[in-house]
């Protein structure tokens, strides 16, 4: 799982660990240093952003089932105890709020793997190791949301914001797939500038998207409790119909990408990134007329839940997907070769 690198002490002075770039000040010749083989790194940063998506869904069966209040305080379940207990009229909303819980503890578990995964990269530049600061201290953050929000008897505004932090955490665990298959090099851009500002400009419709998506379900039916029913004062009907024509707004934007990238000189990588954009949306925007055409059955709301999840990860991908970032100590060999007439410019910064 992990690689050691040693070093025999040919003299008194310090010498960096081969394959590590410089040694820490002070770091004697011949000290074991633990660090991450690069299969295990990958394979920690993916089961991070696999659970960041997933309690997305976990997160929606509680509302959807109407356990939210299963719990009835935090941090513990019940005055005086932090598990549900079994008794003649115990229901089953407990248990599925106290799995929701649970797997906020793996993700806690899985964020500090990321750190030591990240933070044990000391050739790696400031903003990556900052980066993969993130999902622990979201999942803190989380955890604090998701307390208040049982406090205050599932509020859908807290709710909201509840979602939209688990979304910002996708987006950088995502985010941290990426930087970690590259080197800290120059960027260098592998698209044409219209693609570029395109792909920049859907950034913030996506997160216009996602954000009335939360007031439409904000204003819905499921309140997460079969008894308290709070609801944002909004028509969900009128809301459904200003979140789908964001919908179109943001689905036209990645047909005219599609067009741009088609008709102009891009890498494999970019036309990758662009197909799955594709394939999310299609898909995304699918399920969300089917839900709502059949009045919102659960399964269908709860995949429309991980499809938005899904659709940060394939825009955050995207974006990420219009440069490249070579070694720092490399050169132009260790960048992959480029077609003819390839807008291979360095990015300033």
């Amino acid at each position: 799982m992990v690689a050691v690198s040693t070093a025999a002490p040919a003299s008194s002075h310090t010498a960096p660990p081969s394959g590590t770039g410089s040694a820490a000040p002070g770091r004697p010749v011949g000290t074991r240093r633990w660090s991450p083989s690069p299969r295990w790194a990958a394979r920690i940063l993916m089961a991070n952003l696999v659970g960041q998506v997933g309690i997305i869904g976990t997160g929606g069966a509680v509302r959807l089932t109407g356990s939210g209040l299963g719990c009835s305080t935090w941090p513990q379940c019940e005055p005086g105890q932090f598990t549900p207990v079994m008794h003649e009229a115990v229901t089953w909303h407990p248990f599925i709020e106290f799995g929701n819980r649970t797997l906020t503890g793996v993700l806690g578990v899985l964020g500090l793997a990321t750190v030591l995964v990240v933070w044990s990269r000391t050739d790696r530049s400031r903003a990556f190791r900052l980066l993969g600061l993130v999902p622990l201290l979201g999942v803190v953050l989380q955890a604090v949301i998701g307390g208040v929000t049982v406090l205050l008897d599932l509020h859908p505004a807290v709710v909201g914001v509840h979602f939209l932090v688990s979304m910002g955490l996708v987006a950088a665990s995502a985010a941290l797939v990426v930087r970690n298959r590259e080197g800290d090099g120059p960027p260098v851009r592998l698209a044409s500038p219209a693609v570029r500002r395109l792909s920049k400009a859907l950034v913030p419709v996506a997160a216009v998207v996602v954000g009335l998506g939360v007031l439409v379900t904000g204003s819905g039916p499921y309140s997460g409790d079969e008894e308290i029913a709070y609801r944002l004062a909004l028509d969900p009907v009128a809301m459904a119909k200003v979140h789908a024509a964001a919908v179109w707004l943001y689905g036209a934007g990645v047909v005219a990408l599609v067009i741009l990238v088609h008709r102009g000189p891009a890498q494999p990588r970019v036309r990758r990134g662009v197909l799955v954009l594709v394939g999310v949306t299609l898909l995304q925007g699918a399920i969300g007329y089917v839900q709502y055409f059949t009045g919102l059955p659960q399964a269908l709301v709860a995949a429309h839940m991980i499809g938005a999840a899904l659709l940060v990860v394939a825009q955050t991908n995207q974006v990420l997907a219009l440069r490249e970032r070579p070694t720092v100590d490399g050169d132009a060999a260790t960048a992959p070769p480029r077609p003819a007439g390839h807008p291979g410019e360095l990015v300033a910064g």
